[in-house]
């Protein structure tokens, strides 16, 4: 059994594993500065997506309200590591201090949010969580000593890590290292170590707890699974997740404004679980990568597709309503006819030529 569960229990997933570490460790230093920032974008969304799947995918517990975890850790590093401005607060301390308060102060919330959320499930949790989505726009728009108010916004933490600027260009032997090639480092090294925290969670006892809550939740309490503390653990995870996700995708993006922490992007991140796959950590990842990197994908696709507009030319459809459209027709597929997303599609492709010429 402890073979079977490991994590990397044949020698073909250790070499992919590794040439995909390699991968990720050269591209950087050979890509542009916005596909660098395209690919830690994409990054960050995997790692919401993997505490939202964590909630969702492991525990059952539908969740709207996502995005306003995120926002409170884009705020707290904001603050704790930002400039004071005029009307703005900001510490100017460490991003070492920052990132753990931007995941530790969205923690906190879900642990006081957990209890009114454990008392209801399905359609009733999703309204829930989308209301409290709802409150936090409407708090953030007002609280302009927090969040520059609306329309206005304010600067993201500031790069400065261990003390080092990050905004200066570092050469170590023949590489240079620049401000977006060194946030593309720490949204790997977070990436890689909040997925492994993961994937051990879901083998562990208490990754048991939350299948068996997903699953039955009145045959769980009755095996002697404790719903509140299994529900509740499960929010305050996705919770710190989101909101170390939100302080990292402030730094990429160079400006907070209220109105980015919105149903849309939760929409988006409910995309990135569904389409890459339910309860699984890789799914996250393969689904952060199709959601973030399909809209440029489009723009390069654009001048060769005549039905769609842009660019000086006319069309039936602009890119962001094919977009639309590609993300509800994958969402509709992928529930109706392959609930594991992309993961499950590999999966599936994978033991074919494993198992092949047998169809068992």
């Amino acid at each position: 059994y402890a073979s079977d569960q490991g994590l990397l229990n044949t020698p073909a997933k250790r070499w992919w594993t590794l040439a995909a570490l390699a991968l990720a460790l050269i591209a950087p230093f050979y890509l542009t500065r916005d596909l660098t920032l395209l690919v830690s974008m994409a990054m960050v969304f995997a790692i919401s997506g993997i505490g939202l799947n964590l909630l969702t995918g492991y525990a059952g517990q539908i969740s709207l309200g996502h995005p306003f975890f995120m926002a409170l850790g884009a705020y707290t590093a904001a603050v704790v590591s930002g400039t004071p401005g005029s009307t703005v607060w900001g510490l100017e301390l460490d991003l070492a201090l920052a990132l753990p308060l931007a995941a530790l102060v969205p923690a906190i919330v879900g642990l006081l949010v957990a209890p009114l959320a454990v008392r209801v499930r399905g359609l009733y949790l999703a309204v829930l969580t989308l209301g409290l989505l709802m409150l936090g726009e409407q708090l953030f728009k007002q609280w302009a000593s927090l969040t520059g108010g609306s329309g206005v916004g304010r600067r993201p933490a500031e790069s400065v890590l261990f003390g080092n600027d990050l905004s200066v260009r570092y050469a170590v032997g023949p590489l240079i290292l620049d401000r977006s090639i060194m946030l593309y480092l720490i949204c790997l090294v977070l990436l890689i170590g909040l997925g492994l925290m993961a994937r051990n969670l879901a083998r562990s006892r208490t990754g048991r707890s939350f299948a068996a809550v997903r699953d039955r939740d009145i045959a769980a309490e009755i095996m002697g699974v404790n719903l509140l503390r299994t529900k509740t653990l499960a929010f305050v995870l996705s919770s710190a997740y989101a909101g170390l996700a939100g302080a990292l995708m402030s730094m990429l993006i160079g400006r907070i404004v209220p109105e980015q922490w919105n149903i849309f992007l939760s929409i988006q991140l409910l995309a990135v679980i569904v389409i890459g796959g339910v309860a699984t950590v890789t799914g996250s990842i393969i689904g952060a990568a199709f959601v973030v990197l399909l809209p440029r994908l489009l723009e390069w696709l654009a001048p060769y597709l005549p039905f769609i507009s842009g660019g000086g030319k006319s069309g039936l459809i602009s890119i962001f309503q094919l977009e639309t459209l590609l993300f509800g027709a994958l969402i509709i597929f992928f529930l109706t006819v392959e609930p594991r997303g992309l993961f499950g599609l590999w999966h599936r492709l994978r033991v074919y030529f494993k198992t092949w010429p047998f169809s068992y």
